[in-house]
């Protein structure tokens, strides 16, 4: 919605400044989008005197001027400057318009210097009106009568200096779609008062040629209300110049003045009206629905074919305009027209949204009867059009008439001033409250308040508060904390499972992934990959093809985008979900999974020779990571039962007996090759709901066990059958003291023909470290000397090896 700020002041009494007004706009909820403010950009330019032209020493078609300049203002100071003038216009005594230097010229985009031309100098500029982006005449400079207030702002005199507001009208703000209406909320605000507006019916002089009906069938829901009066004796010319000038400056080209009229009505009171030649009429006009396949030339120049119960508006002959929508050619009026039918209805606004959708027509009649216009103002406004049509165009006016009735808008909802309180947190007092509503319209009557006609949109008690606190600005609302039901600390609000949701998200969000969102439903042959594709996923009624069964792993959607990415040139990905997986269809057979997916290599290329492919210990490091920050104990087994989806050798699930908690490792080539996927690729899948909780519930964390005593490491390396995996050696060395041993881990071996040359045929050699940490007390030699027995022991009964010599 645009609209001027003397526009607004038609309908506002007000001394607030374009600041104040553009500021309250925004927070009563018509946010400003832009206002273009004439002074910003042409209030440099003022009016001038030649006080003599002659020509230019060194050109034929140049003339030096030397201008008599105010910078002050009318009535201060004179100062004389040299300008060269290119313009065959330019005189001794003309009156112009002077642009001095340092000055933005909008119509060349050029900032002014002081400069030569043809050796003479030249200081400002005397400007026509393409210049200042008013008109494209070029033909010569501004000439002004000598009437012209030296020194003035040319804009001021010219009457151009007229800011322009646009503001967002949501939805359910019909009213707001008229100046007025924008002015009674600023009225309201407090920033002015709103003027009376008083509508005086014109007696008609005789009988409308023209009648009118509406079908019965559209009478409660179509078109309940529709009337209009014959002007005859009318002179379409242009326009006033005033209205011209609002309509241009808003964005809307003036055509005609009674095309400019309804226009006006439409922006200035939300009240769309149609003008027909009334010559070009065939009988009475008839509102009724469309059979299909009637046609229509618009006003558009495009000729439209309704559907069956379209609404038109038709003569004896034929349609002759797309109700609430759009008038038709064969009877618009021109400037030959002499007799005018002034229309003004009230639509239904679904039925104007269907058809105008239907038609794709998009006109400023439509945009607002769609959101609702004021039913009750349908009379006035044909009363006030026909006046203003009387005055700028002359004739005479008949009866009206009319058909259907005003519909009943009348509602009330209980007026309560203290749920301004509990629903909005504001302490206004009820007479605020009050005159607030009845600024804004709104009838009270004891403790029930009534919207006016043009609130459609008020439809609750809950409303009235909203208007209250709107006007009094929702800016001045203070946070103050809840009134808690009960002392102390409050319950959780997210479960344990949702906290543990969270916690792996942001350990993967920490660890470098980036997070996907995928669907829950892939395709068949994906589901299959992954254990899935079972007639109890299977979606009833699918989106796609691509989209038919629950998914029974996370990963399928991970590799899905890591293809995307790779397609793309991006070939190093970390990318992690959280989500539900699907065992079957039936309530309880679906879990949680964190899953992570590593592609292509980890890091980038440098000269240090830092960069290698992922592999299968980066997917157990970010698994053990998550594990741990879900609270799963630090030591678990590691077996090699996986699914069919990883590779056999390559991969392994992470658990506490039976219970496997994750599963990591490479994803199988031929699942890559499938999902079109160029390894390497590493994953791991982290079942977060069995993970086991803390037996005993506390709001505070467990101490943090340390110790301050010197950890002792030492180093063993076994000779073992080539066979023998060195999980189970290090497991066997874990378990010889589970008190004091803290940590093994491998970080050697030794074995192919050369290890079976020094060691035997079948044979090999795994190192490791073994960290003991005391509790209580410094271990002595002859401690350490025991507990590295143990180790021997237990590692020579678990694998038959021995220590290497």
């Amino acid at each position: 919605m645009k609209f001027t700020l003397s526009w607004l002041k038609k309908h506002l009494d007000t001394a607030a400044s374009l600041a104040e007004i553009t500021e309250a706009l925004t927070d009563l909820g018509l946010e400003v989008e832009e206002v273009v403010d004439p002074a910003e950009r042409l209030g440099a330019f003022r009016i001038c005197r030649v006080i003599e032209a002659v020509q230019h020493p060194n050109a034929d078609k140049l003339r030096l001027c030397r201008v008599a300049t105010y910078p002050d203002g009318p009535g201060g100071r004179m100062e004389e400057v040299q300008v060269v003038c290119g313009a065959p216009n330019a005189r001794t005594g003309l009156y112009g318009v002077f642009a001095p230097v340092g000055t933005h010229v909008p119509g060349t985009g050029v900032d002014l210097k002081p400069g030569v031309i043809r050796g003479v100098e030249s200081n400002g500029m005397l400007c026509s009106e393409r210049e200042l982006m008013l008109s494209d005449d070029h033909e010569g400079i501004i000439d002004l009568p000598e009437e012209a207030e030296l020194g003035a702002r040319y804009i001021d005199w010219k009457g151009l200096n007229d800011p322009m507001i646009y503001i967002k009208i949501t939805p359910n703000r019909p009213d707001a779609l008229g100046v007025r209406g924008i002015a009674r909320d600023l009225a309201a605000r407090g920033l002015g008062t709103l003027k009376p507006q008083v509508v005086e019916p014109v007696a008609g002089s005789f009988r409308s040629p023209i009648g009118v009906t509406i079908d019965e069938s559209l009478k409660e829901k179509g078109c309940p209300l529709f009337t209009g009066r014959v002007i005859r004796g009318v002179k379409n010319g242009p326009s006033p110049e005033w209205l011209q000038r609002l309509l241009l400056e808003t964005g809307h080209r003036p055509i005609s003045a009674l095309v400019d009229i309804t226009n006006y009505f439409t922006f200035d009171q939300n009240r769309p009206l149609h003008v027909f030649d009334a010559d070009k009429v065939k009988g009475g006009l008839r509102i009724h629905a469309a059979t299909g396949g009637e046609e229509l030339e618009a006003l558009d120049e495009k000729t439209y074919r309704f559907q069956p119960g379209m609404m038109v508006i038709s003569d004896d002959e034929g349609p002759e305009s797309i109700a609430g929508v759009m008038g038709g050619a064969p009877t618009g009026v021109t400037e030959e027209t002499v007799n005018v039918f002034l229309e003004s209805a009230y639509w239904d606004p679904i039925t104007i949204a269907t058809t105008g959708r239907a038609l794709r027509i998009h006109s400023d009649a439509r945009y607002r009867f769609e959101r609702g216009v004021d039913p009750a103002f349908t009379l006035p406004g044909l009363e006030m059009a026909t006046r203003m049509i009387l005055e700028l165009c002359g004739g005479e006016a008949s009866e009206v008439v009319m058909d259907g009735a005003v519909p009943e808008t009348a509602r009330a909802y209980r007026f309560d001033p203290k749920r301004v309180v509990s629903l909005v947190g504001m302490d206004i007092p009820e007479g605020a409250q009050r005159g607030t509503l009845e600024a804004l319209g709104f009838t009270l009557e004891g403790g029930m308040a009534s919207p006016p006609s043009w609130r459609p949109d008020i439809l609750g008690e809950a409303d009235l508060v909203e208007e209250v606190a709107r006007i009094a600005s929702l800016t001045k609302l203070e946070g103050k904390p809840m009134r808690r039901a009960r002392p102390g600390v409050p319950k959780p609000v997210l479960t344990p499972m949702q906290m543990r949701e969270k916690a792996a998200r942001r350990m993967l969000a920490g660890l470098g992934y980036n997070e996907c969102v995928t669907y829950s439903f892939i395709d068949a042959e994906a589901a299959t990959l992954f254990g899935g594709g079972t007639e109890a996923t299977r979606v009833e009624n699918p989106i796609s093809s691509e989209m038919t069964h629950m998914r029974p792993d996370l990963l399928p959607g991970l590799l899905a985008a890591a293809a995307r990415n790779q397609a793309r040139g991006f070939a190093d990905l970390a990318l992690f979900e959280v989500g539900p997986a699907f065992a079957g269809g039936e309530p309880g057979e679906q879990s949680l999974h964190a899953t992570g997916l590593l592609v292509g290599a980890s890091a980038a290329r440098d000269p240090y020779g830092s960069r290698r492919a992922v592999d299968l210990y980066d997917a157990k490091a970010d698994a053990e990571a998550v594990l741990s920050v879900l609270g799963a104990p630090a030591r678990m087994q590691v077996s090699r039962k996986v699914a069919g989806w990883w590779h056999p050798g390559r991969a392994g699930v992470m658990g506490l007996g039976p219970n496997a908690l994750c599963a990591f490792g490479e994803v199988h080539p031929k699942v890559l090759k499938a999902m079109g996927v160029k390894g390497p690729a590493v994953a791991f899948t982290v079942f977060v709901e069995k993970v086991p909780f803390p037996k005993a519930k506390s709001a505070t964390r467990a101490a943090l066990g340390i110790s301050d005593l010197q950890a002792v490491e030492r180093d063993f390396a076994f000779v073992v059958d080539k066979g023998v995996e060195a999980l189970t050696l290090v497991n066997a060395a874990q378990g010889a003291d589970k008190a004091l041993i803290e940590a093994v881990s491998v970080f050697d071996q030794f074995t192919g023909e050369k290890a079976e040359a020094q060691m035997g045929a079948g044979k090999k050699s795994l190192a490791i470290s073994v960290r003991l940490q005391p509790r209580d007390k410094t271990l002595t030699d002859e401690e350490i000397e025991a507990v590295s027995a143990k180790i021997v022991e237990k590692v020579a009964k678990a694998t038959g090896g021995v220590l290497r010599s």
